[in-house]
Parts: C-alpha cells; sequence; structure tokens
C-alpha cells in the first residue's frame, strides 16, 4: 500500500488521481484551498489538508504535516495550479506573481522539504504536472507557459540530480482535459481583451471558450495513466497524456529541427577556431 501526498485534490486532474490512487488500495493525503473532495469509499485513506498554496511557507509546513500523519510518503504529486490566460500586456504583476507562487515555488518548496526522507526510505517517486504549454506555448499563454517550463526544466534537473538512486521524477504535461480548469482560469471575459491584442490572443481566447468541457481529454483515463507510472520501475523523466499534446509537442520539434537546420552555420559561427 502506497501514501501518496497530491496537492489540489478539490476537483480536476488532482481530484481523478486521488480517487484512482484510493481504488488501487492506497492512501491518500490530499491538500484543498477551500471545501472538501468528496470520493467514494474512500473512508479512513483519504486525509485532507486545508491549505493556500500561495501563502509563504504554506508549501513547507503541508508538506511536513503530511509526513507526519502516516510517517511516510511513497509518491509526490505536485498537482495544485491555476490558470492565468491572456495577452502578456493585459496580465498584472499580482496575477504573476501568484501564478508562480502557486504553479511553481510551491511544488519546488515541497520537493525540498521531502526529499530528505524520500532519501532516508531509499524509494520515492516525485510527479510534477505540468502542461503542452509548457512545451508548446500558444498565443495568449505566455504567463502560463512559462510557469509551466519552469516546472519542466526544474524537474529534468531533479532527475539527473537523483540519478542512481530509486527517487524518480517524472513531468507531466497533460493536453486539453475535460476539467473545471477553464471555467476557475483567470482569463478576459469577451471583449475585454486590449485592442492592440485583438489579434492572435483573441483568436486563441475565443478558441479556448469554445473548447470549453468539450476538450478530448478523460481525466479518469489519465489518472489510470498515473498510477501506472507510480508503479513503474523505469518510469519517464517526461510524459505527455493526450492526443493533442503529443500533436503539439511533435510540431513544435518540427518546427525547432527546422530553424535549428537553417540557422546552424550561424549557431556554429560561434566558436573559436582552436
Amino acid at each position: 500500500m502506497k501514501v501518496w501526498f497530491i496537492t489540489g485534490v478539490s476537483r480536476g486532474l488532482g481530484h481523478a488521481i486521488a480517487a484512482a490512487a484510493l481504488a488501487a488500495g492506497d492512501r491518500v493525503i490530499g491538500t484543498v484551498r477551500n471545501g472538501t473532495a468528496h470520493i467514494e469509499d474512500a473512508g479512513d485513506r483519504l486525509y485532507l489538508l486545508t491549505v493556500d498554496l500561495a501563502k509563504p511557507g504554506a508549501a513547507e509546513a503541508a508538506a511536513r504535516q503530511a509526513l507526519s500523519v502516516h510517517g511516510r510518503i511513497d509518491v509526490v504529486v505536485n498537482n495544485a495550479g491555476f490558470g492565468v490566460i491572456g495577452a502578456l500586456d493585459d496580465l498584472t504583476d499580482d496575477q504573476l506573481e501568484t501564478l508562480f507562487e502557486v504553479d511553481v515555488f510551491a511544488g519546488i518548496r515541497i520537493c525540498r522539504t521531502l526529499l530528505p526522507h524520500l532519501r532516508a526510505q531509499g524509494a520515492g517517486r516525485i510527479l510534477n504536472i505540468t502542461s503542452v504549454a509548457g512545451r508548446a506555448p500558444g498565443a495568449a499563454t505566455a504567463a502560463y507557459a512559462a510557469a509551466k517550463a519552469a516546472v519542466e526544466g526544474f524537474s529534468a534537473a531533479l532527475a539527473a540530480e537523483l540519478t542512481g538512486t530509486d527517487i524518480h521524477v517524472t513531468a507531466i504535461a497533460p493536453g486539453q482535459f475535460r476539467t473545471e480548469f477553464l471555467d476557475n482560469a483567470t482569463m478576459p471575459k469577451d471583449g475585454q481583451t486590449s485592442a492592440q491584442n485583438g489579434g492572435a490572443a483573441a483568436k486563441a481566447l475565443s478558441s479556448l471558450r469554445q473548447v470549453n468541457q468539450r476538450q478530448l481529454g478523460d481525466p479518469a483515463r489519465a489518472a489510470s495513466v498515473i498510477v501506472e507510472l507510480a508503479q513503474a520501475a523505469h518510469p519517464p523523466t517526461h510524459l505527455l497524456l493526450g492526443t493533442d499534446a503529443l500533436t503539439r509537442v511533435r510540431q513544435k520539434h518540427d518546427q525547432m529541427d527546422a530553424e535549428m537546420t537553417a540557422w546552424e552555420t550561424q549557431t556554429r559561427s560561434t566558436d573559436f577556431d582552436d
């Protein structure tokens, strides 16, 4: 029986992961910012912590409290987060700071708090939920893509630091899933995008509104893959979820490869001759 610590289990993918882990017979310690998280047949295997990860010291305190519940944590899932969507020059400093505090720094602080205990156990899994936006950004997602790209880079570097141990890190990048993500994202209402941002950003926002609650991705199926991942002896460092995510990232790789080839002479020209 594994012990999971999952941030943000009140709804969306975090709720689905918690439900799947409990269905597998494991224990879950989950965080909610407010309210609760109802999961059928959870019994006493679900323990909830109320925490606002945007507050100073909250992430570290939640990690320590989670560790005290059962004396160990086997799987850490940094899932809590939210979207700030819109043209960059329409966003405020407060929006950007809160976004990075929750989506980036909280996960880093949780990992830093729990790593000594995972090392003492000799094993563990760290699963950081990022987004396809962090690997293949699009218009109107500059802030959100920046936050998720930061988590991607942090995860890959931490995985490298843990080479040779049985502590594995995976950055999980979902595409568009049918959750409440867009319902709860911070984004301008129709007609609120600045006039100078009425092109690509406005089109992207319109597309997001149209796809909301019609996304291809099934959160329950994603959660099933994540539970499977937690059992894998050799998990990947990067995992995409969703056909749309796979398509977008492959297109991005093709674009990058074409640009590298086109500018290869200039790239190589910057080396010393010796």
